[in-house]
């Protein structure tokens, strides 16, 4: 199989889907892998690295008609759609819930979409997610730390535990990986952590990984409600299911909380779980809400590019791999969990929850592969 390995173009994206180890393993189980020159630059990988690994450079656009496979970080953005042609594999976060414009383009391109985030394992996880989580959890908790500086527009108070002043409070909602990333590094510099959740096993497990100076609590509204009125920086890693339209803390919950006091939402649902919560970019990371500061960044990973590559391209390399080795078709009947990910598929949509949230019709992915197999 031809694999292609482009260059990211949305704008503050510097990850890379596969790195020149990745590279290698591909060419060695006989694949060949086309990389656009400066594909991992923004994450420290040289086009020479590319080379030596067995990768072949190719411009943009030869790279996209050539390859069965595109393999890649983020998204498609509309200067790609034309770019893409029937049978072609999309191996990248799709995102299909909150870009139905682009979910239309692969359906009318006949293009096999399959998504990093959706894929599952035997436990109920998101291997492919999971890196991305934890990485964005601890940037999150980064992110406080440097808008709570004075020089940046915070209140000058440092998240960290100091003799002779009051120890920060910080509260994370939910203790999955994006939770237990801050939670750690929160917990490192010494702060009072506490983290909601209504999972009670998952806060079990948590608890014998963190330290003392984490507390858990059940996440009801007493309990939020006690945190918001406490806490100094509220970090949300909660997804949020996209047909609700209630919110965990509203607009009006704000009053409960320190003038001064941080909103960080990791998960980066517009209008989600905070109601007030709206993407942002690096470029323009906050913004202010009722005195409330808000961060809400969409790819915090991407600040730390280099880490988050390495950590991504070893997460999807086995299901690229299995695609490349059997065809897309094979591995997706074979492997339930990549088959989980798979969201169009020649021109049917096969994940449920963007058919429910767009009103769009749904095929079972077994379904849709094996009418083209009879």
């Amino acid at each position: 199989m031809i694999i292609g390995v482009p260059k990211e173009i949305k704008k503050n994206e510097y990850r890379v889907a596969a790195t020149p180890s990745a590279v290698a393993a591909l060419v060695r189980r006989g694949h060949t892998v086309l990389f656009e020159p400066d594909c991992g630059a923004g994450s420290g990988f040289a086009d020479e690295a590319y080379a030596a690994a067995g990768g072949v450079s190719c411009p943009h656009e030869e790279l996209y008609r050539r390859c069965d496979m595109l393999y890649k970080v983020k998204e498609i953005e509309p200067s790609e759609y034309a770019l893409l042609h029937e049978g072609q594999i999309v191996f990248t976060y799709l995102h299909s819930n909150a870009h139905p414009e682009m979910t239309r383009e692969l359906l009318a391109r006949g293009v096999t979409g399959v998504a990093y985030e959706d894929i599952d394992d035997d436990e109920g996880q998101f291997p492919a997610l999971a890196p991305m989580s934890v990485l964005a959890g601890k940037g999150g908790f980064i992110a406080a730390l440097y808008f709570s500086q004075s020089v940046h527009g915070g209140r000058g108070l440092l998240l960290s535990r100091v003799a002779g002043v009051p120890t920060p409070d910080i509260t994370i909602i939910g203790c999955g990986n994006s939770g237990m990333g801050a939670a750690e590094l929160a917990a490192a510099f010494g702060n009072r952590v506490t983290i909601l959740d209504v999972n009670r096993r998952a806060m079990n497990a948590a608890k014998e990984k963190l330290p003392a100076n984490v507390e858990f609590l059940y996440s009801d509204r007493g309990n939020l409600e006690l945190c918001l009125k406490r806490t100094d920086v509220l970090i949300n890693c909660i997804l949020w299911d996209k047909t609700r339209t209630d919110h965990l803390v509203n607009r009006e919950d704000l009053k409960l909380m320190k003038p001064g006091a941080m909103i960080i939402d990791v998960a980066c649902d517009d209008c989600g779980a905070i109601e007030t919560c709206a993407s942002t970019s690096h470029d323009n990371p906050i913004y202010y809400i009722d005195g409330i500061l808000h961060y809400a960044v969409d790819n915090i990973p991407s600040g730390f590019s280099c880490t988050s590559s390495q950590t991504l391209s070893a997460a999807t390399l086995p299901f690229a791999a299995a695609m490349a080795d059997k065809g897309a078709e094979q591995a997706l009947l074979d492997d339930p969990h990549l088959r989980r990910g798979l969201t169009t598929y020649r021109g049917m949509l096969t994940l449920e929850e963007t058919a429910r949230k767009h009103h769009m019709e749904y095929t079972d992915p077994r379904d849709a592969i094996l009418r083209f197999r009879r």
